[in-house]
């Protein structure tokens, strides 16, 4: 089915003053999982253009903190606590400034990241497996023991061995599609809770 732009959700998040419709997969997510608490301190990683930063600073209130990072430079959002950057995630010392930036280890960090794609399948299924690697390899840096994470995920044959990898790490891990998913997206997201790890 070919995506039309103007869809119901792009409507809806243009009304409300969200950068991008992929704010109501996070509203979403949030609502049915109580992922983003009051004073919560988050990374999200794959920020660009920033609709989630927008709910989790909504959500997370005064007390609470956002970073963001992205390849693409964020436009700055006016909360006083959220601070976004540029970088590839896949950089250890970029994660290690989102953590500085942050303060101290996540309570939650989200991850709507997605590779740019090419059309070819194996291509495409690689860079997908990047960047779960990358994901997983900032979580000593980035989450608090008995965190939470929300993660991108793509049907494929790499999926079992990621949600395995993720298994080995939290207590709980679902996996979900948001409703406000585009029609024929491949996209599911990973719902874990309960981390097992230390930050370094």
């Amino acid at each position: 089915m070919t995506y039309r732009p103007k869809d119901s959700y792009h409507r809806r998040a243009r009304a409300a003053g969200y950068r991008a419709r992929s704010a109501y997969k996070l509203i979403e997510l949030a609502d049915r999982f109580r992922l983003l608490r009051r004073g919560d301190h988050v990374v999200d990683l794959g920020a660009w253009p920033g609709g989630w930063l927008q709910v989790a600073v909504e959500r997370i209130g005064a007390d609470g903190r956002a970073v963001g990072v992205d390849v693409v430079p964020i436009d700055p959002l006016p909360a006083a606590n959220v601070d976004s950057m540029s970088g590839d995630v896949r950089d250890p010392a970029v994660v290690r400034a989102v953590r500085e930036r942050l303060g101290r280890a996540a309570d939650l960090v989200l991850s709507d990241l997605a590779p740019k794609l090419t059309g070819v399948a194996a291509t495409d299924a690689a860079r997908q497996s990047e960047l779960g690697t990358a994901v997983l390899a900032a979580l000593p840096d980035l989450l608090r023991p008995h965190g939470r994470l929300v993660m991108k995920v793509f049907m494929g044959p790499d999926q079992p061995a990621l949600l395995a990898r993720l298994q080995t790490l939290f207590d709980e891990v679902r996996t979900t599609r948001a409703e406000a998913t585009r029609r024929g997206s491949a996209e599911l997201y990973a719902v874990c809770t309960g981390y097992r790890g230390q930050p370094q």
